[in-house]
């Protein structure tokens, strides 16, 4: 874990979480349908290249990015196919992310929201399978499709601070993927590295870096509000 440079308190009145791979253990289970199906059209990908290519991605920005590969567009269901597959592979596989249930009963009512690169259908459904719906108010669940641009772009924290009544500056962000991180320094906002799947070192910028949910409870659990 590395810590804060001025190694003091965190201070936020609000924590965002990023959904897929930070709240709901997902990545590898949408990775590894999104590379078979990119595969099938052209573009030889494995789970683990789809993780590091798009991983925090909206559908727009992967559509982008493979495109611009494959130099070809994709099948025009392509997606379509993809989000079929995954909903029901999620409901019969996806669990919450070890410990993230114990990190979110731990900020004892304090705001927090979530602000993802999903559809609101994936973000609620996902969040409903696993159990942890419960844990965030209504309103407090943020999709990119409501901005006009997604990560790297700081737009979606920015929505979801300014819906909250938050100030960027008292906001921390928990995020596992480079374009994520990226997003909330642009925003203005703290920004926690969460490292499960991702590699430490694609988390640089990130103003802590935590490898598990029970770091991330330490970290959070010394941050403070006004």
């Amino acid at each position: 874990m590395r810590g804060l440079p001025d190694s003091g308190p965190l201070p936020t009145d609000l924590v965002i979480f990023d959904n897929d791979g930070v709240l709901v253990d997902s990545e590898r289970l949408a990775n590894g349908i999104l590379a078979r199906l990119l595969t099938e059209a052209g573009l030889p990908t494995t789970a683990e290249e789809s993780i590091v290519t798009y991983l925090g991605s909206t559908m727009d920005r992967v559509r982008e990015l493979a495109e611009a590969a494959l130099g070809a567009a994709l099948p025009a269901d392509l997606f379509d196919r993809y989000h079929d597959e995954l909903f029901e592979r999620m409901a019969a596989e996806l669990v919450p992310v070890p410990g993230i249930a114990t990190v979110l009963d731990a900020l004892d009512g304090r705001a927090r929201c979530v602000a993802s690169s999903g559809t609101p259908e994936r973000i609620r459904r996902s969040l409903t399978l696993t159990g942890l719906i419960d844990r965030f108010d209504d309103g407090a669940l943020f999709s990119a499709s409501e901005v006009e641009r997604g990560k790297p772009a700081p737009d979606l924290f920015l929505h979801a601070a300014s819906t909250m009544d938050v100030r960027p500056e008292r906001c921390v962000v928990v995020e596992d993927s480079p374009a994520g991180v990226e997003a909330a320094k642009a925003a203005g906002m703290t920004v926690i590295g969460f490292a499960a799947l991702t590699p430490l070192e694609r988390l640089a910028d990130a103003d802590e870096v935590v490898v598990d949910a029970a770091a991330l409870h330490v970290t959070l659990s010394s941050s403070r509000t006004r």
